[in-house]
């Protein structure tokens, strides 16, 4: 699949954004090892998502999908039975590792395998802790990597801090948790989403949170069946709302949209850059805050993003690789090592594209330097297979001279069903315009820029 893109008119819009890629997954596995039966409202029916509740019906668990985006899951007081066959986990780093803490704990042998791009990911950063707890992983491939081999066994808790900032291992050490004897604690030395703990404390498990960074989580609870609705995902907003701030009296609305403070670093960062930025939580009744994200574009200006930013960036940085090429001045993207063992090694794909459009970037062992601001210029560019590489890019194409193509686009659809039809709303010049009014907007009190 190819996306074809071209320059966008004024952006004046109102959208919403698919469930949220991190907490479905999460929601997904905690209601399956819950008391009862739990619906779950605004689910990402993306292919990574689906995989994880695959797997979880491979392992015992009913789960009933009346429509695209709603779950009804039968939990079975953390009862889970062998499966019959290998699970396979696409190319979903978190299904993989989840699983893998899951599993830790359970009384069978799980083969757990993955598509090529994942079997490239490291795996010893989730097996070392989950074996030191007591389970036994055996890594297939060469390097710590997919295929995994899971003897579950009786686990005893410990406590762990992670050489890399990780939510995915802070998640699955977590899960096995569940399973162990005593108490579980993970010490961040950079905090990282929350979305697990979150999830737990809704579902009624008790944990303790520590100001210093650890999060403990006490063994052999069962989580209390309860319904839940999961929010707009803030990280494929993060796409639109690049492209609003980074053009010229461009204003974007987005409604019901999670607004976990884990996951909000993006906003600062535009904010930084010189972009008008409005966000109003709305709703806290489960724990996940979420509400409106408001933004109007104006000249942006390059920023320097490292440190505790970072792991909190994960996601964004490839998008706001984009902006830093269409801002003024220099945006320094340092210390995210870790984007070279995601989808693809994302520091030389973002680089690659950029300079294909023109743009001028430095290739750092961490990160990225980039001078702008570029007059892009459409260009045929790669995706890596990386659905958030395909996403950056196709909204670079919303600021070049020409037709922008994104090959190998299908990979969007891990983590945005129906990014392609948002993105004809963006560039489609005779659109509607279909926002409304909002109390407070900055539109009416922002000056009009040229």
């Amino acid at each position: 699949m190819e996306l074809r893109v071209r320059r966008a008119p004024r952006i004046d819009l109102e959208i919403t954004v698919p469930g949220d890629k991190s907490i479905s997954h999460r929601a997904v596995i905690i209601a399956a090892l819950s008391n009862g039966v739990c619906t779950l409202q605004g689910f990402l029916p993306s292919e990574d998502c689906m995989h994880t509740v695959n797997a979880m019906r491979a392992l015992g668990i009913k789960i009933e999908q009346p429509e695209p985006t709603t779950l009804i899951v039968h939990g079975k007081k953390r009862v889970l039975t062998a499966p019959k066959n290998e699970i396979n986990c696409g190319n979903s780093g978190t299904t993989m590792r989840l699983l893998a803490g899951l599993l830790a704990g359970q009384p069978f042998e799980t083969r757990l395998v993955a598509d090529a791009g994942l079997s490239r990911r490291p795996m010893d950063r989730v097996i070392a802790p989950l074996c030191e707890m007591g389970a036994d992983i055996i890594a297939e491939g060469p390097d710590q990597t997919a295929p995994l081999r899971v003897h579950g066994g009786s686990l005893r808790g410990i406590h762990y801090r992670p050489s890399v900032a990780s939510a995915q291992v802070k998640g699955a050490l977590l899960l096995a948790g569940l399973f162990a004897r005593g108490k579980t604690t993970v010490e961040e030395a950079l905090p990282t989403r929350n979305h697990m703990e979150k999830m737990l404390n809704y579902f009624l498990v008790r944990t303790a949170t520590e100001e210093a960074g650890s999060v403990t989580v006490f063994g052999e609870q069962v989580p209390e069946s309860r319904d839940f609705a999961i929010p707009g995902d803030i990280s494929s907003a993060a796409f639109w709302l690049v492209a609003a701030a980074a053009q010229r009296r461009g204003h974007l609305l987005i409604r019901d949209v999670g607004l976990n403070d884990t996951r909000t670093a993006l906003l600062g960062v535009l904010l930084r850059m010189g972009a008008q930025v409005r966000e109003a939580v709305e709703d806290v009744d489960q724990l996940e805050p979420r509400g409106i994200v408001e933004v109007t574009g104006f000249p942006l200006k390059g920023t320097v993003i490292q440190g505790k930013e970072v792991p909190r960036l994960i996601d964004e940085l490839p998008i706001l690789s984009v902006a830093g090429a269409l801002a003024n001045g220099r945006t320094i993207i340092r210390q995210a090592g870790e984007l070279r063992v995601k989808e693809t090694d994302r520091i030389a794909a973002i680089a690659h594209n950029l300079r294909t459009m023109g743009a001028q970037v430095a290739e750092l062992n961490d990160g990225l330097e980039i001078s702008g601001p570029a007059p892009l210029h459409g260009a045929h560019l790669a995706s890596f297979g990386d659905h958030r590489i395909a996403m950056a890019f196709a909204i670079g194409g919303l600021f070049a001279e020409g037709e922008t193509v994104v090959q190998d686009a299908e990979c969007i659809r891990e983590s945005y069903p129906g990014f392609e039809t948002m993105l004809e709303e963006f560039t489609n010049p005779k659109r509607m315009q279909i926002s409304t009014p909002v109390i407070g907007s900055l539109t009416s009190a922002a000056p009009e820029q040229g």
